[in-house]
């Protein structure tokens, strides 16, 4: 069966081109640190501390580039520790979501909404698509078979697109659920 990368992805923060000016001074511009595995997106040097109603959670990577609303995204973890309630969302679908204080060197913004934590997912390209035998939007369940967990997923949501790059997205507390650590690979199971 084919396979798919798994990758953990962290505690991040979007950021809308106003709301980067505002926590990081007029002009700014978000500073490139390393390519990311989606095509287009990296790790800023820029970091955030992020304050909710019960504590903080200081140098918090900014992922770029900018978009059209600020998004923050959590495990459940985070959202606890922050004193939030955040529902499971795909990226981008933050109407109706918990907001945060960001903090940054120059300034702080109040988000209203945009606390989220990421619905799991599967980039792909239509090519992997039609490889896989998925649509765009399918949920599936991806079964990781690590060495001293496995591990089977279920609503995973399948996203196609023709600018993403294979891989598949989990948080931080479902890579630790299932010792998916480093380079870790899922089978899709319809």
């Amino acid at each position: 069966m084919a396979q798919v990368l798994v990758e953990t992805s962290a505690r991040h923060i979007h950021l809308s081109a106003k709301d980067l000016e505002t926590l990081f001074g007029a002009g700014a511009q978000l500073t490139f640190k390393k390519e990311l595995s989606q095509p287009g997106q990296f790790a800023c040097e820029e970091r955030l501390t992020i304050e909710g109603p019960k504590k903080s959670i200081p140098n918090v990577i900014v992922l770029g580039p900018t978009r059209n609303a600020t998004q923050v995204e959590l495990s459940f973890t985070d959202a606890r520790t922050l004193g939030l309630t955040a529902p499971v969302r795909e990226s981008g679908d933050i109407a109706g979501t918990p907001g945060c204080k960001l903090i940054g060197p120059a300034g702080e913004v109040e988000i209203t909404e945009g606390v989220i934590i990421a619905k799991r997912h599967i980039h792909m390209t239509p090519a992997d698509a039609e490889a896989f035998g998925v649509e765009d939007k399918q949920v599936v369940s991806v079964a990781i078979d690590s060495a001293d967990r496995k591990t089977v997923y279920g609503d995973v949501v399948v996203r196609v697109n023709p600018s993403f790059a294979l891989a598949m997205h989990i948080d931080t507390d479902e890579a630790n659920a299932a010792c998916a650590f480093g380079k870790c690979e899922g089978t899709i199971v319809k």
